[in-house]
């Protein structure tokens, strides 16, 4: 387990995509606006009879949809947009919007709010500078609004004067929402896109540790599988000597030749014997013997790691190998080993209904704002001021692994005053014996 390595960003951004609009989502929802639009300025047009400037209202809406039949015949629906793609967009889209606003009463339009909705779109899939700047934009054209010369819509031969205290309400209520909405959005969107690439890594990690455990039996297909063409080869070697082993030109070069082939065949008989030996070894695992393998990486580092097996080895969990729970544990122990001032210790208990391992070090132990959070994607440090490094990604990836084997962990720190951390892993002695494969 030593060198384990965990997949970069860049790694996991070749399975999962970067955070980038579809082009036919924006589509989708500029026809839902152009639709919305219509059906506003016709209803209070023709049905309510309220003065509006129609024509102006309709050249709007209209610039709009010709600007989604161009995206629409231009560019594929599965198109994805560039961040500063999607940034122009979104600004024509809000100031499409704001401009039909500006026609129609301004603050005073009750569908003045739906301003922050391009903000709030980009602020879930674009970078953060993407949707400040969209913000900023926001925030001008919102305050435009406040200062509109065109009355609202209103009953003939009557015009709504709106209070400018309630204007300043209304201006500051809707400049909040999109900052609240917009900020909201982006933390759900970034901590779900968080947690899909931790999640993506760990599949990769789990792929590369089965990987790692098939390739004794591919050397095992492989001795198998050459054993008889090297046999003819080590049979016509023999037939070869025989006949020209005395002679001066060739003699010295058949010799060599079967004693190289005697020497193939020896490896792959070490192959072979080797694997069959050791299949029942690679298959199932002792509790005591999985411990022991995750132990042995980690022994070379000036920590003392120290193996309390309260219960016999008679009558043990013996399980199928588990590439997840070796690494899982391995990383569990690699954090302790990291962080340890001088001793880690790992306690093992069975029994009839579980099966528990306790991982101890003598280090400074979790810091309180850290315990609320760990096992998150990319919580960082154990102490504020630590300087070993690492409990993000890796932690999650090990959590992750031994919670799909059937685990429950519970990480805290040393009781009655003694400097530390503790981790509990602890599974149903059922998953331990029949089913350790994920």
């Amino acid at each position: 387990m030593a060198g384990k390595t965990i997949p970069t960003y860049h790694d996991i951004t070749e399975i999962s995509h970067s955070r980038q609009l579809r082009l036919e989502t924006l589509i989708r929802l500029r026809w839902l606006a152009v639709v919305g639009q219509s059906i506003a300025v016709i209803v209070v047009a023709f049905w309510l009879g309220f003065p509006l400037p129609f024509a102006a209202c309709c050249v709007l809406i209209a610039l709009l949809a010709a600007a989604n039949f161009y995206l629409t015949f231009r560019y594929p629906p599965a198109h994805r947009l560039t961040p500063a793609a999607s940034l122009v967009l979104l600004g024509f889209d809000l100031s499409q919007l704001m401009a039909l606003l500006f026609i129609t009463g301004g603050l005073a339009n009750p569908f003045a709010p739906l301003v922050c909705v391009p903000v709030i779109i980009s602020s879930s899939a674009q970078p953060i500078r993407h949707s400040m700047a969209l913000g900023i934009l926001a925030v001008a054209g919102i305050t435009a609004l406040a200062f509109t010369p065109f009355p609202l819509p209103w009953y003939s031969g009557s015009i709504l004067v709106m209070p400018p205290i309630l204007i300043a309400g209304v201006w500051f209520a809707i400049c909040s929402t999109t900052g609240f909405a917009a900020f909201y959005s982006y933390r759900v969107s970034l901590e779900a896109s968080e947690l899909s690439d931790a999640l993506a890594a760990t599949e990769l990690v789990l792929q590369r540790e089965k990987h790692l455990s098939q390739l004794d039996g591919l050397a095992a297909a492989a001795a198998h599988e050459l054993g008889t063409p090297l046999a003819t080869i080590s049979v016509v070697a023999k037939e070869m000597e025989r006949e020209l082993g005395k002679d001066p030109r060739f003699g010295e070069d058949v010799q060599l030749l079967r004693s190289q082939s005697e020497r193939c065949r020896d490896i792959l008989r070490r192959l072979t014997t080797l694997s069959a030996e050791d299949e029942a070894h690679m298959r199932h695992l002792p509790l005591s013997s999985l411990l022991e393998e995750v132990m042995a990486p980690h022994r070379e580092f000036g920590i003392k790691l120290t193996l309390n097996e309260e219960n016999e080895r008679d009558g043990e969990p013996i399980g199928q190998r588990n590439a997840g729970i070796l690494y899982g544990l391995g990383n569990l122990l690699e954090n302790a080993v990291d962080h340890a001032r001088s001793e880690v210790r790992v306690t093992a208990s069975h029994n009839a209904e579980k099966v528990k391992i306790v991982i101890e070090d003598d280090g400074d132990g979790y810091a309180p704002d850290i315990l609320l959070r760990i096992g998150e994607p990319y919580v960082t440090k154990r102490q504020r001021d630590d300087r070993a490094g690492g409990l993000g990604l890796g932690l999650f990836i090990a959590k992750t692994l031994l919670e799909r084997s059937g685990a429950r962990l519970t990480f805290g720190n040393r009781q009655n005053g003694v400097p530390g951390a503790r981790v509990e892993v602890e599974w149903p002695r059922h998953r331990m014996d029949i089913n350790l494969s994920i």
